[in-house]
């Protein structure tokens, strides 16, 4: 019984008795990707994932640096409030203080 293999089921695993592959007619000619060559392809695999693996840290170290930035502007922003909080309170001070030394000349 000679039946063709499927995907699934190959009439064999090994792939020099297997029948090479044909482009179909519907499939225009050249439509495929040039052969890619494997020089330096380990190299630039193993960057690749190195890279990959370096992602996360990248991400947290970014987000650590906008969280950073945030927390400085909001000191600078409670330490704004907080100057003009005292500015206005020794403004009062200063003008009651006015206030008391024009009633002491006058009396």
């Amino acid at each position: 019984m000679s039946t063709a293999g499927t995907i699934d089921r190959p009439l064999t695993h090994d792939p020099h008795k297997q029948a090479p592959m044909t482009s179909s007619a519907s499939e225009p000619s050249g439509s495929a990707t040039p052969a890619v060559t494997t020089i330096g392809a380990n190299a630039s695999r193993q960057n690749r994932t190195r890279e990959m693996q370096l992602i996360p840290e990248a991400l947290a170290r970014a987000h650590m640096n906008e969280r950073r930035r945030e927390a400085d502007a909001e000191r600078q922003a409670v330490r704004l409030v907080a100057a003009r909080r005292m500015q206005r309170r020794a403004e009062r001070v200063s003008m009651r203080a006015r206030r008391a030394l024009a009633m002491a000349v006058m009396h």
